[in-house]
């Protein structure tokens, strides 16, 4: 009715009181178009989820399903999913927000550029396959702005606090070793996720109870893992079909790993029961045997001119060529370093021990590994500054042990961060206000 009035407009000079009564059947009709098409589904604290919003984001994460080949089970089950996520992500960026974490455009830039690169394109490239696929470019880059937002927010609130000690790394190998645990034992694996709040009465925990054996029932009757965890799991994970990946027991909460050990490869089982909610776990493989880690190191000694507002770079690399010419014809390397060199090993004649792979910065690991036992680099530059170094011999070690111990602190210290981040999350959706107007 709007363009025929709009029409009418022009072509018939009209009274004032029939121009206001078509003006105002145009409102009319206009309004009631938007309040039919984009009403509040949800309230949430100060913000609202409209029926447009909602659309948008089943309609994407429905994309996300078929680029993935996976197809939706259930219509309605999946939109109320989409809607608890939706809600989660409202939270927290409005947690965000409020502890000023912010992402500004050049950061956004570049991640756009590691995106595009990572997918072998350009950033324009990246539009138009983004664009070809009826996507927004502009609605692509907001999504990414929000999840760096959620990742800050994630290493603000949990990552950066969390402190893993050397009594856990002992405790945690005295434990592995006591159950007999194959250190290098691995699985991996998809979940389901049905969350329940810390403040749920009886009868909610029940409702979410009946929710988790739903799902293993859709999955024990042949459902696709992936389209059952894309309309069920709460986990942030949802989208990529619950795949966790392969983790080490290490990594994995007690009890999924006694649950993981009775279950054959490419099957399901649960509802495991954890304070978080209930658990559907599939085994989909497993692989890993105990070896040993044998490392090639060599032990080294370098000098280091440091940079200065005295000491140019011509200056540093003079003085490292002069040095490299004495210690070739004779002068001790040990003494010109206690008398030359800026680095704290210079009390050791400018002894660094024993390196393994990883132990220096890239320039420095690079320079030394293409060095013949005994001889002297050139001079070379790092950040520190330039050096010369001299590999004075090498070995093969086993490495097992430090091995085991720096695995065992990055598992503890990633099975903190999940399950801290998990435990905040439920936090702030728990105090959040939320109010649903789903069925209006």
């Amino acid at each position: 009715m709007a363009t025929i009035v709009r029409s009418i407009l022009c072509l018939v000079p009209l009274s004032i009181g029939m121009f206001c009564a078509l003006s105002y059947a145009a409102q009319v009709e206009k309004s009631s178009r938007i309040v039919e098409l984009d009403r509040v589904i949800a309230v949430i604290n100060e913000d609202v989820i409209t029926s447009v919003e909602l659309d948008e984001e089943v309609s994407r994460s429905e994309g996300i399903l078929k680029r993935q080949g996976t197809k939706v089970a259930n219509n309605e089950v999946f939109e109320r999913q989409v809607l608890e996520r939706l809600i989660t992500k409202r939270v927290l960026l409005s947690n965000a927000k409020t502890l000023g974490v912010q992402v500004n455009d050049a950061e956004l830039d570049r991640a756009m550029e590691k995106i595009a690169e990572d997918n072998k394109l350009s950033v324009q490239g990246l539009r138009e396959e983004l664009e070809g696929e009826g996507q927004s470019f502009a609605a692509f880059r907001d999504e990414i702005r929000a999840e760096l937002l959620i990742a800050r927010l994630k290493d603000r609130e949990v990552d950066s606090r969390l402190v893993v000690t050397d009594a856990e790394v002992l405790s945690f190998l005295a434990q592995q070793e006591s159950q007999g645990a194959n250190k290098s034992e691995e699985y991996n694996i998809a979940h389901i996720l049905v969350s329940v709040s810390e403040q749920a009465n009886a009868e909610e925990v029940n409702t979410r109870s009946t929710k988790a054996n739903e799902a293993l029932a859709q999955i024990n009757k042949g459902v696709d893992f992936a389209q059952v965890a894309a309309s069920y799991s709460d986990a942030s994970d949802a989208l990529q079909g619950g795949a966790m990946g392969w983790r080490s027991p290490a990594r994995l909460p007690a009890l999924f790993v006694e649950a993981l050990r009775k279950l054959a490869v490419g099957s399901a089982g649960g509802p495991i029961r954890s304070p978080a909610g209930f658990h559907i776990l599939k085994l989909i493989d497993k692989r890993g045997a105990d070896t040993p880690t044998m490392v090639r190191q060599t032990k080294a000694r370098h000098i280091l001119i440091r940079l200065n507002e005295i000491v140019s770079e011509s200056d540093a690399l003079n003085r490292l060529n002069d040095l490299k010419d004495r210690i070739e014809n004779g002068a001790d390397f040990a003494n010109l370093a206690r008398l030359h060199s800026d680095d704290t090993s210079a009390s050791k004649g400018g002894e660094l021990g024993w390196i393994a792979p990883g132990d220096t910065v890239p320039e420095f690991e690079r320079v030394l590994v293409a060095l013949e036992s005994g001889k002297v680099s050139a001079p070379f530059r790092t950040t520190f500054g330039w050096h010369i170094v001299q590999a004075m011999e090498r070995r093969d070690q086993d490495m097992s042990e430090d091995r085991n111990k720096m695995q065992a602190r990055q598992a503890i210290r990633l099975r903190k961060s999940e399950q801290q981040w998990q435990d905040w999350i439920r936090y702030q959706r728990d105090k959040a206000y939320v109010e649903y107007h789903l069925q209006e």
